[in-house]
């Protein structure tokens, strides 16, 4: 495979939500979601783009935010631009470092709600890394590591 099909792979199979949002400053809420399919030079109008995005907004409570880059919103806000980047193409799997690592307990919670909704109503697959217990509360398995060795991996029932 070459490094542009493994790249492609990549950006189409794969989101990632980083601890600290890794948002582009100069770019908008909006510029900030749709730029993985931007990355990709894909044929389709960028107003078709725009459009898919702020739907996504939309369900991210983000609509009204739309416009503002990520100076003017909140750590909750730009959590949640962050994860309408990394769900923009579908990927199968999403994964997120401490995404609720930087953020009040009300705006991680929504942050765990939309993650949730994300695994279970989209059936994507979703991969937190936290040292919070009452997160890794909300997973239906839980591998625990120390030392960069599995200490245990266990199914929750729930």
């Amino acid at each position: 495979m070459s490094d542009d099909a493994r790249a492609r792979a990549r950006n189409t199979g794969m989101g990632f939500v980083f601890q600290s949002y890794h948002l582009v400053p100069e770019l908008t809420a909006l510029e900030n979601v749709i730029l993985p399919r931007l990355v990709q030079n894909n044929s389709r109008k960028t107003s078709a783009l725009e459009a898919e995005g702020l739907k996504l907004l939309e369900q991210l409570g983000l609509f009204p935010r739309a416009g503002h880059r990520p100076a003017e919103l909140s750590g909750g806000e730009q959590q949640r631009v962050a994860i309408g980047r990394a769900l923009f193409n579908s990927p199968d799997v999403i994964f997120c470092d401490e995404p609720t690592g930087n953020l009040d307990s009300k705006s991680g919670a929504m942050v765990m709600d939309i993650l949730l909704h994300v695994n279970r109503g989209r059936h994507q697959a979703v991969v937190i890394v936290t040292h919070d217990e009452l997160i890794a509360r909300h997973a239906h398995r839980i591998v625990a590591i120390k030392d960069g060795k599995v200490q245990t991996a266990a199914a929750v029932v729930p």
